[in-house]
């Protein structure tokens, strides 16, 4: 009797080499199939697939080993591939060092709404302390029925809430003021982040402690090198202030303030005191050096315009960028135009974009969610035709503030102060897809 054994231990190679064929030729197959279908498709058409690409039918080399053992890197890392993606500064904005200094955020390279902590924008007065939770303190005091001082443990006591806000440097937009200094958009708009910050509300303790009926402004102040004093009227304290220690669900980052900064949201970015040690409330306001002769608008005059905490309604085009430029699309193809919108008087209500740098306008898709003082996301789908644009966009909240043009900005602030640039970005497209940043002045309404 003839023994049969199995036909793979016989003849290895050969089946070894019919599974192969048979593995390319399935792909083969499939990958004729999926162009057939990406063809039929409007927004993949440009795709161009190949049916032997290696990258379809040769296995990967990923694939032919085992991975990292999940005890490896227990907090997780970025992929090594994303390495450019990363928080960026300039001389520009060092004050002469980098303990007063900012780390801009890459928002063109980001999806969604939401900034991950290693990519949170930080702006800096006396370098980042790092304090331990265990010895730290809140004092609240002042005019206010019950003096406290408060430890972590005290504050997550109270109620808890997890929200989602923007913050902002009110230099955002500075390195451009004048007119264009940085094709860059990160260093033209990186001072900004958007996350979901959890904490107490502020209403929440100061009506477990009680507040005078006299009470007008608030007095914050970090524990920080620079401390970073800052007046905050009573209104806002009451309204959507917050006590957080959470961010994106974890700790505050020691950048970020850790282990409790204030959150004033829509508000400057300075207002919102990192690494929190101190609110004190009174009749009277207080003003630092720094509020009284940085954080103002100085006017052709020589008065300067005080008070000018909103961040004004805002919005950029992220895509295409002078990073992520149209220069490997053909005529025909169709792209989707992104960028950001945000308001620190609400929630954005539309969009509009202009090809032609503000003759005529179209108005944008708004996608994900649209939240009060948080980013947004517009959308517009376009077809390339390799002719020259002058892409601009237009943001308008609830509140009724239109994004102005430049001149209608400089009319009303002036072009003294670096603060609250709000005009309209525009990116000059060139016909084989090149992206610069360049000012358009006027635009029709």
């Amino acid at each position: 009797m003839t023994k049969v054994t199995n036909t793979s231990e016989n003849f290895p190679d050969e089946v070894s080499d019919k599974k192969e064929l048979s593995r390319r030729d399935f792909f083969r197959k499939t990958a004729v199939y999926s162009a057939s279908a990406i063809a039929a498709a409007n927004v993949l058409s440009p795709v161009n697939l190949k049916a032997d690409d290696p990258a379809i039918i040769d296995e990967a080399e990923w694939g032919t080993k085992l991975g990292d053992m999940v005890t490896k890197n227990l907090y997780g890392m970025p992929s090594p591939y994303e390495h450019n993606v990363v928080r960026r500064t300039t001389d520009l904005l060092s004050s002469g060092d980098m303990y007063a200094s900012v780390s801009m955020c890459p928002v063109h390279e980001l999806s969604g709404i939401i900034t991950p902590n290693g990519l949170f924008f930080t702006r800096n007065h006396g370098g980042t302390a790092h304090v331990d939770p265990a010895e730290f303190r809140l004092m609240i005091h002042g005019k206010v029925k019950r003096e406290v001082v408060l430890t972590l443990d005290d504050l997550k006591k109270y109620p808890s809430e997890s929200r989602i806000y923007f913050i902002e440097c009110p230099a955002n937009g500075s390195t451009g003021w004048r007119g264009p200094q940085f094709n860059n958009l990160q260093f033209m708009k990186g001072m900004m982040s958007c996350a979901e910050w959890t904490g107490v509300m502020l209403k929440t303790v100061l009506d477990d402690i009680g507040l005078e009926d006299d009470a007008v402004w608030m007095l914050s102040e970090g524990s920080d090198n620079a401390g970073n004093p800052r007046t905050i009227p009573v209104e806002k304290a009451l309204d959507d202030a917050m006590l957080v220690w959470g961010q994106n669900g974890e700790a505050l980052r020691p950048e970020q303030g850790y282990p409790l900064r204030l959150l004033v949201p829509g508000w400057e970015g300075n207002l919102n005191t990192k690494w929190l040690k101190r609110l004190e409330f009174s009749d009277k306001p207080w003003h630092s050096k720094e509020e009284t002769s940085k954080y103002t608008l100085l006017q052709k005059s020589g008065k300067a315009i005080q008070y000018f905490w909103p961040n004004e309604v805002n919005s950029v085009i992220t895509s295409p960028c002078h990073q992520k430029p149209w220069t490997n699309l053909k005529k025909g193809d169709l792209i989707e135009i992104e960028g950001l919108a945000w308001s620190g008087h609400g929630t954005i209500k539309h969009v509009d974009i202009s090809f032609d740098g503000g003759d005529n306008w179209v108005e944008a898709s708004l996608k994900g969610l649209v939240l009060p003082k948080a980013w947004t996301r517009f959308s517009y789908i376009f077809k390339w035709e390799g002719k020259p644009l002058l892409l601009t966009s237009r943001a308008t909240d609830d509140s009724g503030n239109t994004q102005p043009t430049i001149d209608q900005e400089t009319a009303a602030v002036g072009v003294e102060s670096i603060y609250h640039r709000n005009g309209m970005v525009t990116w000059e497209v060139s016909a084989n897809g090149e992206v610069n940043n360049v000012h358009i002045r006027k635009h029709k309404a």
